[in-house]
C-alpha cells in the first residue's frame, strides 16, 4: 500500500513540475469584476463599506489566481490597503486583477480598485492591494503553479517589484 501510496504522489509531483514548466502569460489571469453600490453595502454617509471593497478584492484576485493555475485557491495575505477616494451608493465599483509573480506555490496578485459615476462616466481609483495565493492539492497541501510569462514592459516591471515585495513579506515574517 505504501508503495502505491508513494508512486501516486510522485506522478502527481510530475505532473505539477510539468504543469509549471509551461508558464502562463499575465493576460490569461486578467479578471474584471463590476459592482454595483446599493444602500445595504455603504455606511451612514452614503460611502461603501471597507469590508465590502476587501471582499470584492479578495474574490477579484481569487478569481485571477484560479485563472493562472486552474487550481484550489487560498488567500495567504493582504498587504496594506489604503482608501484613497470613497465610493458612492449609485456608483460603479471597478476591479481589475492580474497575477503579478507566480513562486513555486504561490502567487502575487494586484488589484486595482476605481469608482465610476454612472451620470458622467467619470473615474477615481479607490485603492490597490497586493494579495497572496497558494494553491492547494485535494488534500489541502500546497502544490506548483505554472510560472508566470511577463510580455510588456510594465508586467516585467511588476514581475520584478513582485520579488522584492516577497522579500519584505518574509522579512517580517522572521
Amino acid at each position: 500500500m505504501d508503495n502505491i501510496t508513494g508512486m501516486k504522489e510522485r506522478k502527481r509531483a510530475l505532473k505539477d513540475h510539468n504543469e509549471a514548466l509551461e508558464g502562463r502569460r499575465v493576460s490569461d489571469s486578467h479578471t474584471s469584476l463590476t459592482e454595483f453600490v446599493l444602500p445595504n453595502d455603504a455606511n451612514t454617509y452614503g460611502n461603501v463599506l471597507g469590508g465590502k471593497v476587501m471582499h470584492l478584492i479578495d474574490l477579484a484576485a481569487a478569481v485571477a489566481a484560479h485563472r493562472h493555475c486552474r487550481k484550489t485557491v487560498v488567500t495567504v495575505s493582504v498587504d496594506s490597503l489604503r482608501f484613497l477616494h470613497p465610493v458612492k451608493v449609485g456608483e460603479l465599483m471597478l476591479m481589475d486583477a492580474v497575477v503579478t509573480r507566480a513562486f513555486r506555490t504561490s502567487m502575487e496578485i494586484q488589484v486595482e480598485v476605481k469608482s465610476e459615476d454612472l451620470l458622467t462616466g467619470e473615474q477615481k481609483r479607490t485603492c490597490s492591494a497586493f494579495l497572496t495565493f497558494v494553491a492547494i492539492d485535494e488534500d489541502g497541501k500546497p502544490t506548483a503553479v505554472p510560472c508566470l510569462v511577463p510580455e510588456t514592459d510594465e508586467e516585467c516591471e511588476r514581475y520584478e517589484d513582485a520579488q522584492r515585495r516577497r522579500q519584505r513579506r518574509l522579512d517580517r515574517e522572521s
